[in-house]
């Protein structure tokens, strides 16, 4: 973990930012940031806050694993001005966290929630639907605890099988095998149907939150802000020019300490990309894409890029648009995916 810091702290100082410079959020996952020591987290912060400076309004989440989260960890988390927390608590279902090999149970994320409460107001549970075995009762259960514990954010992903994790050699082996996809697109609607039902707003594709309480870093993302990334498969986008570091910590770690750039790949994108790209994650938002908006900032008009497609997906009945905006009906966010590829 030493080693690791110090790699993140020599990549921080090679990207030359300029001290003192403001940011509004900050956002700290991708993995179980949790998960090191309280001093090691202590000083985590520190390399980061040496940097970064924060505006009065500064989002700060952090992603955390429940069984990770000792009383001194939160009362450093809070000293340090985290403001949010991302709780990977995949499932109520005691079937369902030990196929997805989580190390805690249904009582001690209630217990844990319990804790976080007196520190946290804003606190996020990530869920998974699509588990194998998953019937839709065992979702609707694990929604239904989920609104009882009283977070102000959801996430609600579906289970991906991503070429070379164990997820996926277990199934190639027959030891997995993915639901049913009539079964998995019910459970997509009971999330739709149960979440905003129960006072969270459906504001992406995968995300519901009270009003007041969407992740701003997020946003970011599917706005198409720009925003600086670090540490191993961190992607960036600064000044037009986007860069993905290289996965493995191992390498990253032998790069940074030979003091040479850990990216893996980048890519200027010229406007049309750029405008593409814009498209791309602003259908992920249930607001859609403001036309105005788009004009603004790329220069093109979105009918003169995207007429055609707009027509043919407009017709399919998976978008809508009313002249001002264009967005994903509630038909297309169950083919969100393939909807947007058609703009790419």
């Amino acid at each position: 973990m030493s080693d690791y810091l110090s790699a993140l702290e020599r990549e921080i100082e090679r990207a030359r930012i300029a001290p003192g410079t403001t940011v509004g959020t900050i956002f700290f996952g991708g993995g179980t940031p949790t998960h090191p020591q309280p001093a090691e987290l202590r000083r985590l912060f520190e390399i980061v806050g040496k940097t970064f400076q924060l505006n009065s309004l500064a989002e700060i989440s952090v992603e955390a694993n429940p069984l990770d989260l000792t009383n001194e960890k939160l009362d450093l988390l809070q000293t340090a001005g985290v403001n949010r927390i991302s709780l990977g608590v995949q499932s109520f279902s005691p079937q369902s966290l030990k196929l997805l090999e989580r190390d805690h149970g249904p009582a001690e994320i209630k217990e844990v929630m319990n804790r976080l409460r007196t520190r946290f107001e804003n606190v996020s549970l990530d869920l998974i639907f699509g588990v194998p075995g998953q019937t839709l009762e065992d979702w609707h259960e694990t929604l239904r605890q989920a609104i009882e514990v009283r977070p102000t954010h959801i996430s609600a992903y579906g289970l991906t099988f991503e070429k070379g994790t164990e997820f996926w050699t277990r199934r190639e082996r027959g030891q997995l095998q993915s639901i049913d996809e009539e079964l998995e697109r019910d459970q997509y609607a009971l999330a739709m149907e149960v979440l905003p039902t129960a006072g969270f707003d459906q504001y992406e594709i995968s995300n519901y939150a009270k009003p007041g309480f969407e992740c701003r870093h997020n946003h970011a993302y599917w706005n198409g802000d720009e925003y600086w990334a670090f540490g191993p498969g961190a992607a960036r986008y600064v000044n037009g020019r986007r860069e993905t570091n290289i996965r493995s910590v191992l390498g990253w770690l032998s790069r940074l300490e030979r003091n040479e750039s850990p990216a893996a790949d980048a890519e200027e994108l010229d406007p049309r990309h750029r405008a593409r790209e814009l498209v791309y994650l602003g259908l992920r938002r249930t607001s859609g894409i403001q036309r105005a908006d788009f004009f603004a900032r790329t220069g093109i008009e979105l009918d003169e890029l995207f007429g055609p497609i707009l027509l043919d997906q407009i017709r399919q009945g998976l978008l809508e648009d009313n002249g001002q905006s264009v967005r994903l009906t509630l038909p297309g966010r169950f083919v969100a995916d393939r909807v947007v590829m058609e703009f790419l």
